[in-house]
């Protein structure tokens, strides 16, 4: 079995010397928006020193072998690095459909695109093939520079995880990259292209590359950083003192199980108000607890650091809550909402050692008193929401470490957390967040629960008991059947309210098992057959609706806005303008940011914008079966086919003419004066919007 290994950069990898296939029995694309930005972060933050290059670990790769051509050549299995190189494909197709330099456009795409080549025996193909499921999926939408179909697609018209993980994920980069200027834009390509380094392990056998990736990734148990950490720390101590501080050291980590990496990683914030260092092959390779050393003994770290943070490290994972005195309890449990959105650790547990006087567990804690209860609780709840805020406008988790280590960093010089910039809100992120509370909402569910809970909390004048299992799901389904209560809305209302957070409600039956209840009456039946959901006041309301109405759902779009601008203060700017009934357009200009990002188009705005006329012809070409078909845009909004039936989305009417769903309406419908793609008109569009 021969092996190759050696360091190449990104340029590189996506280039004629590699073609990637994913074998089929590789698990699917599962980044999730998270991971995208935080990879994003990672990346901007590498970049602001281009002299130094990001490492961004290794791809095991088999060589398929073939009959010699230069094309079978170049064919690689990737064992390892699936994630990583559909996610980098993602980045680089959102930076070239952002491209106006057409020299640079071309760049771009071919480090997505094999341009093929007869006399080489290279055919036209893409760098990265997925699995098959996903393989034409990803081709057409992302590798071809068709992102204008792809964010035009809807829930249903995605069959699989990993392509509702590559929607997902390719609308977070848009939306973080349309945000940044040209220039930053470029540089960060340039970046990408020659900053950003691989090794590459190849093998010609497939079991041996299982080899390879069990040992690179499964170590056996050699010793950890932290206990490197405690060798060096305890051998500086007295002889007579090593045995009882290792003990005690011991005793502490004993306390955090299999969570002691992250348990230190989150010290680094605490002690040295920043986070490990981007690309550093350890959590203590920053240096943080070196510099802390230069200045503090090993005895006083014990009994002053690792003692009472282990302890406030029990009670943010949840482990020890019942210890706290009940207002601080729920202001955890409130923050422990986020999930795995943990970047909040750091500064909740230096309030409850510095103001709640958490000690080690084995040291009693003075009964706390109730002016240090509210102004600990107090604390807690504003971090709760700059938090929520954080996460509601898509800040990543590099920009919310950074919050959290600017907050810890105020405390320690001893700001009164009123007075603290990084535990306040500003204007900017108030329009952010509620021009992202009031449009449609593409998040993780986790977050469209947390976004629910305040605004049950608010209404409800107090914190609601939240049932083992709760989920966020819809009043109004994505998918409709001929039958449903539903059917006889036009397809651009149910379209406008689908994805907006007043046409959702907590319920203990989770949207799978809802799935075929396509009717109003049986979704609010469903959604209130547990006593654990009637608990939430904006979910024990659908009792009271008999027949849900757009303007039903207006109504509590209106409310639940406000109850969430109301639960975090955001609802006034300073000067004291109601961002709640303020236009979307107007939120949009109040940030500086752009009113469109990867959202939705619809007709009706393409035209309001005077993209499309109303009366222009479209025609759809379908030369193999000798079929032209034509559709007239209306003033309405709508495509008319020739038949009369009129259709809220150029999808929706490719639907109307061969009864399912499949082709891409943006990619086949045509203007006839021009020949134009509406994918084309739909990018002009939204263009226009960026600036």
């Amino acid at each position: 079995m021969a092996i190759d290994a050696y360091e190449i950069r990104l340029g590189k990898v996506f280039s004629t010397d590699y073609r990637f296939i994913i074998p089929s029995f590789q698990r699917p694309y599962s980044w999730r928006r998270e991971n995208m930005l935080e990879l994003i972060g990672d990346l901007e933050d590498a970049a602001r020193t281009p002299e130094r290059p990001y490492f961004l670990g290794s791809l095991i790769l088999v060589k398929s072998g073939g009959n010699g051509s230069r094309a079978q050549e170049r064919q690689y299995q990737v064992i390892d690095g699936q994630q990583r190189l559909t996610s980098l494909s993602i980045l680089i197709a959102v930076l070239r459909d952002l491209e106006t330099d057409e020299e640079l456009l071309r760049d771009l795409d071919a480090l997505l695109l094999e341009q093929g080549n007869k006399l080489q025996g290279i055919k036209a193909e893409p760098r990265l093939t997925l699995r098959e499921k996903d393989a034409d999926f990803f081709r057409e939408y992302v590798q071809e520079n068709n992102l204008e179909g792809l964010f035009a697609l809807k829930d249903t018209e995605l069959t699989s995880n990993a392509q509702r993980n590559i929607y997902e994920n390719t609308r977070a980069a848009y939306d973080e990259f349309c945000n940044r200027s040209t220039d930053e834009r470029r540089a960060f390509a340039r970046y990408l292209v020659d900053g950003v380094c691989m090794i590459i392990v190849s093998t010609d056998d497939l079991a041996g590359a299982h080899r390879i990736f069990n040992v690179m990734n499964v170590r056996g148990l050699p010793l950890t950083a932290q206990d490197m950490l405690k060798a060096k720390a305890i051998s500086s101590l007295p002889p007579a003192d090593r045995d009882d501080y290792g003990k005690r050291w011991d005793d502490a980590i004993d306390l955090l199980g299999e969570s002691a990496e992250p348990f230190f990683d989150t010290l680094i914030t605490i002690i040295d108000h920043g986070d490990m260092r981007h690309g550093d092959s350890s959590p203590f390779a920053a240096g943080a607890f070196d510099r802390y050393f230069n200045t503090h003994p090993a005895n006083e770290f014990v009994g002053t650091v690792l003692e009472p943070y282990a302890h406030a490290w029990l009670h943010v994972t949840r482990q020890a809550q019942d210890q706290l005195p009940e207002p601080v309890s729920e202001a955890i449990q409130t923050l422990c909402d986020y999930g795995d959105a943990t970047e909040w650790y750091p500064a909740a547990m230096w309030i409850l050692v510095h103001k709640l006087d958490v000690q080690a567990v084995h040291v009693p804690a003075p009964s706390p008193s109730d002016d240090q209860i509210t102004a600990v609780s107090a604390m807690l709840r504003a971090l709760e929401r700059v938090t929520g805020v954080d996460n509601l406008i898509n800040a990543t988790s590099s920009a919310r470490k950074a919050r959290v280590a600017r907050i810890v960093a105020d405390l320690d010089s001893g700001t009164p957390a009123q007075q603290s910039a990084a535990l306040s809100v500003n204007d900017n992120e108030r329009h952010r967040a509620l021009l992202r509370l009031r449009g449609e909402l593409y998040m993780n569910p986790n977050l469209k629960k947390v976004l629910l809970l305040r605004a049950n909390d608010q209404l409800n004048g107090s914190r609601v008991t939240r049932p083992r299992a709760l989920y966020p799901v819809r009043i109004l389904p994505e998918r409709i059947g001929p039958t449903s209560s539903f059917a006889a809305w036009p397809e651009s209302i149910r379209d406008h309210w689908v994805d907006r957070i007043g046409n959702l409600a907590l319920s203990q039956t989770n949207e799978t098992k809802m799935e075929q209840l396509d009717g109003f009456s049986s979704r609010r039946d469903r959604i209130l057959s547990q006593s654990g959901a009637r608990r939430f006041p904006l979910s024990e309301q659908l009792a009271d609706i008999q027949e849900l109405t757009p303007e039903t759902l207006n109504d509590r779009q209106n409310t639940t806005v406000r109850l969430i601008a109301q639960y975090w203060d955001i609802q006034f700017d300073a000067d004291h303008t109601d961002l709640t009934a303020v236009s979307e357009e107007r939120l949009a200009r109040g940030n500086g940011s752009p009113s469109r990002g990867s959202k939705r188009i619809t007709i009706a705005q393409v035209v309001e914008a005077g993209f499309l006329l109303p009366d222009e012809r479209l025609v759809w070409k379908r030369p193999r079966l000798g079929e032209e078909w034509y559709a007239t845009v209306t003033g309405n909004g709508t495509l008319r086919l020739d038949n009369g039936q009129e259709y809220a989305s150029p999808s929706a009417a490719v639907k109307g003419v061969t009864g399912k769903n499949g082709s891409n309406g943006l990619a086949v419908w045509r203007r006839v004066s021009d020949g134009s793609k509406l994918a084309d008109i739909w990018k002009a569009f939204r263009m226009s919007h960026q600036a």
